[in-house]
């Protein structure tokens, strides 16, 4: 991975019904699934595997911020709520509600306020799904031949 232009493969592939086995390589896999009466139920769906994402990533960040400061936050935990709504008819995460808790006491570190006023900006997910994100699509046949 090139330190100017990062980038990062994830793959995929169908079980059985809506369920997913998730690759990570080096990281391991994850099973993914709709709840019913799409699926069944047995692995996180990708609004939750969004939402662990949002929120892993503001509490790294919120770490990081603190941390450059010389300072320690403790153990950081989070907390996400997200609401779907219909719109258009078809459903979408309309919100997405982010609860940080500290590990330590606020009193403890002096830069605090300052971190909090910048450790959003560095959150490459939160930041991203804000601003949208640009998803081009392809679609190929099993040989290999593009459809779109």
């Amino acid at each position: 991975m090139s330190a100017e232009n990062p980038s990062f493969e994830v793959s995929i592939q169908l079980v059985d019904g809506f369920r997913f086995l998730v690759d990570f390589g080096e990281f391991g896999q994850l099973v993914t699934d709709e709840p019913a009466p799409l699926g069944e139920g047995k692995g996180p769906n990708p609004s939750k595997m969004l939402a662990a994402s949002v929120a892993n990533c503001l509490a790294a960040s919120l770490m990081f911020a603190v941390q450059k400061f010389k300072e320690d936050p403790g153990k950081i935990t989070a907390k996400i709520h997200g609401e779907l709504s219909r719109i258009d008819r078809r459903w979408r995460i309309e919100h997405m509600n982010v609860e940080l808790t500290l590990g330590n006491a606020p009193d403890t570190m002096p830069h605090l306020e300052r971190a909090l006023s910048q450790f959003e900006d560095f959150c490459v997910v939160t930041q991203s799904v804000r601003q949208g994100i640009d998803v081009k699509v392809t679609v190929r046949a099993p040989d290999g031949s593009l459809l779109t």
